[in-house]
């Protein structure tokens, strides 16, 4: 909580804590941009605004998880304790209901974040709902989401909205160089993000880049016919990266869709990064992932064998 924002994050920081001291700031806000910006940095910087004059170590208690005036939903373990669910359930918002509704501890606001607000069920944004039309003075209720569109229109309508976006370039790459990382390699990994700082950082510091690079190599040995999809799949699913790989391949396929002119093979390569996206949510059913993953690289390697004997580019 005291570390210093990024410089696009203290932007919208500032921008809502004007909106707070003119009285315009709502009781409902819906902080959204995308994933891995630090949306969720932003909020708890404001919560502890809020909270700091009744209570002035709230910045502390806040990071703590243990300000009993600051609340957040979010996803919980599944019955084995093996995985984070996907959804955010009615219950977790009945509970922050009930404690909304209760006197604050220190006499002061209450703030509650609900983070990821887009995996919110259906019954939930329901009951969500519900909430947001009966606001309470000095109850504050922000939702942190990377796709807002997944919410339903009516809890998007009872908002305010605080946005964040993607940095210029150069505002970037000092940022990533004052985090630590080498010129060259913040160079590569934020141009690999498309401009996404955050992605880079993350990337750079978990060997997300690395991994990257493998999953391009991979496609461009399967377009070649070098590779066999089925022993690949194996390979994909063996470990914890699985999903990662896919979202990088999906995104890999989107990136070279942007550089090209020929409306069919946009097409292919659009339904491709549906397939991959799909096959990377089957990963949490159960389906077999190998097999759903080497029907995946298949049709890749199809597509790419044919665009190949056209003479047309192969993946790079």
């Amino acid at each position: 909580m005291t570390d210093p924002l990024a410089p696009w994050q203290q932007r919208a920081h500032d921008q809502a804590l004007a909106s707070l001291a003119d009285g315009r700031l709502g009781h409902a806000l819906l902080v959204c941009g995308p994933a891995r910006l630090g949306k969720r940095a932003v909020a708890e910087r404001l919560a502890a605004h809020l909270l700091d004059a009744h209570m002035p170590r709230a910045a502390h208690l806040i990071a703590a998880g243990t300000h009993p005036d600051f609340t957040v939903v979010t996803l919980q373990p599944n019955r084995e304790g093996t995985r984070l669910r996907t959804e955010i359930v009615i219950e977790q918002i009945r509970e922050l209901s009930e404690k909304l509704s209760l006197t604050s501890q220190y006499g002061g606001a209450q703030v509650a974040i609900v983070d990821p607000a887009d995996a919110l069920n259906a019954s939930a944004a329901n009951a969500l709902l519900k909430t947001l039309e009966e606001p309470q003075p000095g109850r504050y209720l922000w939702l942190i989401a990377s796709n807002p569109a997944r919410l339903p229109a009516t809890i998007r309508s009872r908002c305010q909205r605080l946005e964040l976006r993607l940095p210029p370039r150069d505002e970037a790459l000092a940022w990533l160089r004052a985090s630590g990382h080498a010129d060259k390699a913040a160079v590569e990994a934020l141009d690999a993000a498309r401009g996404h700082p955050g992605l880079a950082d993350a990337w750079l510091r978990d060997g997300g880049l690395q991994l990257r690079k493998d999953v391009a190599g991979d496609l461009a040995r399967l377009a070649r016919g070098d590779a066999a999809p089925i022993e690949t799949a194996q390979r994909w699913v063996a470990d914890e990266d699985a999903a990662l790989r896919l979202r990088h391949a999906a995104d890999l396929a989107l990136a070279e869709a942007a550089g090209l002119t020929d409306p069919a093979r946009i097409r292919k390569l659009a339904r491709w990064f549906d397939a991959a996206n799909r096959t990377r949510d089957l990963l949490r059913t159960t389906v077999r992932a190998d097999l759903a993953v080497a029907e995946l690289l298949l049709a890749w390697r199809g597509d790419e064998v044919q665009r190949a004997g056209t003479g047309s580019r192969t993946y790079r």
